[in-house]
């Protein structure tokens, strides 16, 4: 018999990962937007640093369709993961001088929102998400 509280307890939780799912997610989709919405600036600036156009249109798509995976929990856990491993890159590519506070601190947050993005790719999106209202609406008899 389930009681109450743990039903409580599972609402809870399921509302703590929607809020988490938000706000990991967040970053990524207002970066993506940025540098898609300022693409000559942006092909600009990262071709200082040795990053393609391509490769700039590679990252953008990555973190617009990897971050409303993760917000929406539409395979969040492949979403997350791939952030993840983005982060992890930008931090061991891009923010490794260390002598450096301001990139120390960058370093930090990208291992940060990696073992944000890993604990989601772990646990998955909780009952709130999208993915899980459409797989509950295709599994629905149907009513004919």
């Amino acid at each position: 018999m389930v009681n109450s509280q743990s039903i409580l307890r599972s609402h809870l939780a399921d509302a703590i990962l929607l809020a988490g799912r938000l706000l990991l997610a967040f970053i990524f989709l207002h970066e993506g937007i940025t540098l898609a919405t300022h693409f000559d600036n942006t092909v600009k600036a990262m071709s200082a640093t040795g990053i393609s156009a391509p490769l700039v249109v590679a990252v953008i798509a990555l973190q617009l369709c990897a971050g409303l995976s993760v917000a929406l929990g539409v395979l969040p856990r492949i979403g997350a993961a791939l952030l993840g491993l983005f982060c992890l890159s930008t931090a061991m590519l891009f923010h490794t001088n260390f002598a450096n506070q301001n990139e120390l601190l960058h370093f930090e947050k990208d291992l940060a929102i990696a073992g944000g993005m890993f604990v989601v790719a772990a646990v998955g999106a909780g009952a709130l998400a999208l993915g899980r209202f459409v797989q509950q609406f295709y599994r629905a008899p149907s009513r004919s």
